[in-house]
């Protein structure tokens, strides 16, 4: 907690602002979001084909806008677009929890993932900036910050949803107001030096810009595997859950968040630095993407969960679980602050925002496609259980090696031959 405080002290104000938004942001996000589905079900007795279109629209509406709302954020201020998106999200939580009909549901959840698409890259491009050398420090507190506050909303929506749907929402809409006039009054509007060109051929130029960045674009495409594991917490880890204890698969779940959150919240600050004294960001981000497919080696190991067995049984079932989860949390703290970083140095410092846009839309694209495989894989693997496992190893490997290729044939270091994250600042 000291060198978590001390770290935070020693950078600047605006840069401190950006990780309490952060914590705010999930705070509220993750206080509301993980009980939305059963609200639209169980609350408004709406049809399951209903409840995934409403949940999808706000997934499209976030990942398939970031391009858009990092080109914005480039060309008009990235405050500007942290400010709009932490109002649209106000307005998007505050209507969730009080509209019934289909539509007015559909608009609600636009309006909370466009939100994300606004202030998500812009966040980033403003850290990167205000940071300067700093980066990869940076983004492992702020990595810190967002993973406590993935932590503590689910806590407080569940204390919340006790007293009913619309009290969580109020109270997530209020912290997104409350940041709102935050960052209104206190943070610091930074714009570039080179004026924004103006019209929709400029935006255009901007897209070309970055399409062309061969390096970013193989960059992006190398690491969608790690965000495929990584998505596992939400999607095959639960799944195992249930499958390993039925009848209180939820709360092992929960317990499953618990480890994620909480090894990346204690120990990010350490394993980044223990990292930069030891290897370059890029073999740091080679082997945390391999820790990530390694993770789910203990499940491959321990293989089906004996059905019927007593206390024993289900801890040796259980174990296996929570040890993949943790494994994957440190392999995804290890690769997080040295992939953003990287992101910024093959960018050269300009259009950052943009960049960031597309690849988390590359990401986003990845996850989707990658969870309708694993899907797929899960539902063939009732004969075959170790077959998810070997599956998600194999894109760890995979993803781990082509991020190696990439640094050893120099696509990884566009600034002369220096390594990655040695770029001069990019205020």
């Amino acid at each position: 907690m000291k060198d978590l405080t001390r770290q935070f002290r020693s950078f600047d104000g605006s840069v401190r602002l950006l990780m309490i938004q952060q914590f705010t942001i999930n705070t509220a996000f993750y206080m509301l979001m993980p009980y939305l589905a059963v609200h639209l079900a169980d609350g408004l007795g709406m049809a399951a084909w209903a409840v995934g279109l409403v949940l999808g629209v706000r997934n499209f509406s976030q990942q398939g806008m970031f391009l858009l709302g990092g080109t914005l954020a480039d060309r008009l201020g990235c405050k500007r677009m942290i400010v709009a998106g932490c109002v649209l999200r106000t307005a998007g939580f505050g209507l969730l929890g009080f509209v019934q009909t289909l539509t007015a549901l559909i608009v609600a959840s636009a309006m909370t993932g466009f939100a994300g698409a606004l202030f998500n890259p812009a966040v980033r491009a403003y850290l990167a900036r205000e940071a300067g050398e700093r980066r990869v420090e940076a983004f492992a507190l702020f990595n810190v910050f967002y993973q406590v506050g993935m932590l503590v909303g689910p806590l407080i929506g569940l204390a919340l949803i006790a007293l009913d749907f619309r009290a969580v929402c109020t109270v997530a809409a209020l912290l997104f107001l409350g940041l709102t006039a935050v960052q209104i009054r206190a943070l610091p509007d930074r714009r570039d030096a080179k004026p924004a060109r103006a019209g929709a051929r400029g935006v255009l130029a901007d897209w070309r810009t970055v399409v062309a960045n061969r390096p970013f674009l193989l960059f992006s495409a190398a690491m969608i595997g790690s965000y495929v594991l990584s998505f596992q917490i939400y999607l095959a880890l639960p799944l195992q859950a249930h499958r390993a204890s039925p009848g209180s698969g939820n709360g092992v779940t929960t317990v499953l968040f618990a480890v994620s959150a909480g090894v990346a919240a204690a120990g990010q600050l350490r394993i980044t630095a223990w990292a930069r004294a030891r290897w370059s960001p890029q073999r740091a981000i080679v082997y945390g993407i391999g820790l990530m497919g390694a993770a789910f080696a203990p499940l491959l190991l321990a293989g089906a969960p004996s059905q019927g067995g007593g206390p024993a049984a289900r801890t040796a079932a259980l174990a296996p679980l929570l040890l993949a989860a943790g494994l994957l949390a440190l392999g995804t703290a290890l690769v997080y602050p040295f992939e953003m970083d990287t992101v910024v140095s093959l960018s050269g410092g300009q259009l950052i925002a943009t960049h960031y846009g597309l690849y988390n839309t590359v990401s986003g694209i990845g996850i989707t496609l990658g969870n309708l495989a694993t899907g797929a894989v899960w539902d063939a693997s009732a004969d075959h259980p170790r077959l998810p496992w070997l599956a998600l190893s194999a894109v760890g490997a995979t993803c781990a090696a082509a991020v190696a290729a990439l640094a050893r044939t120099g696509r990884l270091c566009p600034n002369g031959g220096r390594p990655v994250g040695e770029a001069a600042a990019t205020r």
